[in-house]
């Protein structure tokens, strides 16, 4: 069972001058116990055995969840993934106590004594979604600097459906750029 916190005090991410950027890989290194990534496929090709899964190894992969919010900031990444990651995070207040959601990843992380980062208690879920909030405008527009007008408007006009076409194909706006592309190609 995870050793959570005797206190419930929460921590303030702007009480402490705290800034919203990518996670810092971890100073110490992960324990010797986890296994290379070819004794991971050998574990994961045989359906037969279980995955043992330590605490620390939960703790972790909570941690790595968390890191996925500072991909939101990095021009680079694609949309469907951003879209992805904002709907993790602003999901439906019902799910913030299941297993892995975003504030039980903040709660784990910032609790628990195997965290990869210093000990900070409890964090304040909706401080954080509103910094992110925040910055979205920003990070967004950054994103689609690297995409035609078309595509810039679509987004800002009418997110959802976007969304909805990356949801059922994340390739669907590179492949709209090449069909257009080879349109003005046969009629140049």
């Amino acid at each position: 069972m995870l050793n959570l916190s005797a206190s419930h005090s929460t921590f303030h991410p702007a009480s402490a001058g705290f800034v919203f950027s990518p996670f810092a890989v971890p100073s110490h290194p992960r324990s010797a116990a986890i296994p290379e990534r070819a004794a991971i496929d050998t574990l994961l090709d045989d359906d037969a055995s279980p995955v043992e899964w330590s605490e620390e190894d939960i703790v972790f992969l909570h941690w790595r969840l968390l890191q996925e919010v500072s991909h939101l900031a990095d021009p680079d990444k694609p949309l469907e993934e951003k879209f992805d990651t904002l709907r993790w995070v602003f999901t439906e207040r019902e799910k913030d106590g299941q297993p892995f959601s975003f504030v039980s990843c903040l709660r784990v992380v910032g609790c628990s004594p195997l965290s990869p980062i210093a000990y900070c208690g409890l964090v304040d879920a909706q401080e954080v979604r509103d910094r992110i909030q925040n910055s979205l405008k920003a990070w967004l527009s950054a994103t689609l600097e690297r995409y035609p007008a078309w595509v810039r408007e679509a987004v800002v006009q009418n997110p959802e459906w976007v969304e909805a076409r990356l949801l059922k194909n994340p390739q669907w706006i590179n492949e709209q750029l090449k069909r257009l592309s080879v349109q003005d190609d046969l009629f140049a």
